[in-house]
Order: structure tokens, then C-alpha cells, then sequence
């Protein structure tokens, strides 16, 4: 028996969250004097939020068994806690301004603008990932490559747009553009990413018996029992 049809978008709370929660950089950089390492740090501060909730999104998918979730969740927890410390020291490096490999993690960085990130992206998990019913859908194997995708792709774009800014000064101007440029791009990512989780939710719903079908035939998702 098919469940109760989902909400078929994201969830708008989560996106405002979102939204706001990046808005914070905009008014550290305009109001209270934010540099281009406070605003990289704060970054890839973010990028290890991400890295928690997915450790949780593995722990609590519904597919395959618990003791594949018992070690994909360590085995993540690992591989992209070495990935997010490559990205931190890069951050040290390129932006830091002679500043220590450890220092550079706890002085004068803005620590008040954790909170907001760690409130949006907890909405996400809360209202789309367990509130609409993705979780149902997932599989750890899924979720453990899921944050890879646009945590690279923000890499990327911060670290060009970190030289950029660099390249003219780290004037308040280039940096604030820099965080506008970052907020679209996260927002876009956020929308199309839940978007196609609910219209695969959707088929699901729609063809339960086409969707057991393709489970069980598919090695990487293994197979329902019954």
C-alpha cells in the first residue's frame, strides 16, 4: 500500500533558514569588519556541519542493515574528516596571513556565525530529510557520497573566489559579492538536491511495485526481504 503523498518541494522554512544563515557573513563583512579569512573560515566551518548531518542521514537511512550502518558511518566519519582537514589547512595557507596551523583555527575567527549554519542546516535534516520522508528512499552507500558533490563544488568556487578578492585588496565590496555569489549557489544546490529526492519519493508512491522491482534487481541497493 502506497503511503500518503508527500509535499513535492522543499521544505520554504529550511530554504529561508538557509538563506539566512548566509545572510550572517553579508552583515559580519558589512557591519562588523569580517576579513577573507573569517568569511573562508566560516566556510569551511560549514563544510564540517555538513559532514555531521550526513554522518546522521547515513545512521538513520532505511535501506540495507544496521551493521553496514555501524561501518559506513565510522568509515565516513574518517574519510571526510581527512578530506575537511586537507580543506581547512588550504584555507590556513592561502588566506591565513602568516597565521599557525592552530591558531589560525581558534583566533580571531567569527565562531557566532556557527550558530545560524548549524540551526540551517539542522532545519533541512528535521522538516525535508525525516519531516517529508527522504530518509524513507535512502541507503547509507547513498547518503555517504551525497555531501561530496557540493562540498567540492564549493571548494572550488571559494578558493578561485578567495584569490579573486584577494586580487583586488580583500576590499568590503569584492568580499560582499563573494558571499551573495556563495548564498545563490548553496540556495540552488539546497532546491534541485530535495527536488529530486521527492520525485523519486513520488515515482515511488506512485509504482510501489515497479520500485520494489528495481531495488531487487539493483546490486548497489540490495534486496527487500518479502
Amino acid at each position: 500500500m502506497a503511503s500518503a503523498p508527500f509535499v513535492r518541494a522543499p521544505s520554504v522554512p529550511s530554504a529561508i533558514g538557509l538563506v539566512v544563515a548566509n545572510v550572517v557573513p553579508l552583515v559580519g563583512v558589512l557591519w562588523f569588519g569580517w576579513d577573507l579569512f573569517g568569511v573562508m573560515w566560516l566556510y569551511w566551518a560549514e563544510n564540517g556541519i555538513i559532514g555531521a548531518y550526513a554522518l546522521l542521514r547515513i545512521l538513520t537511512a532505511s535501506g540495507e542493515g544496521h551493521g553496514q550502518k555501524l561501518f559506513m558511518g565510522p568509515f565516513f566519519a574518517v574519510h571526510f574528516g581527512g578530506f575537511w582537514a586537507v580543506h581547512g589547512a588550504f584555507v590556513v595557507s592561502l588566506f591565513g596571513d602568516g597565521r599557525g596551523p592552530i591558531t589560525g583555527f581558534v583566533e580571531n575567527v567569527p565562531w557566532e556565525g556557527l550558530v545560524p549554519l548549524v540551526l540551517s542546516h539542522g532545519a533541512s535534516f528535521v522538516l525535508n530529510y525525516l519531516g517529508k520522508g527522504e530518509w524513507r528512499e535512502a541507503t547509507p552507500m547513498v547518503e555517504m557520497f551525497r555531501p561530496y558533490g557540493r562540498v567540492i563544488l564549493l571548494h572550488i568556487v571559494l578558493i578561485v573566489g578567495g584569490f579573486l578578492v584577494q586580487s583586488t585588496g580583500s576590499g568590503v565590496l569584492a568580499l560582499a559579492l563573494l558571499v551573495a555569489f556563495k548564498t545563490a549557489l548553496d540556495l540552488g544546490v539546497h532546491l534541485v538536491g530535495h527536488r529530486r529526492r521527492f520525485e523519486k519519493l513520488a515515482i515511488e508512491e506512485a509504482d510501489p511495485e515497479a520500485t520494489t522491482l528495481r531495488v531487487d534487481r539493483h546490486p548497489a541497493l540490495g534486496r527487500r526481504a518479502g
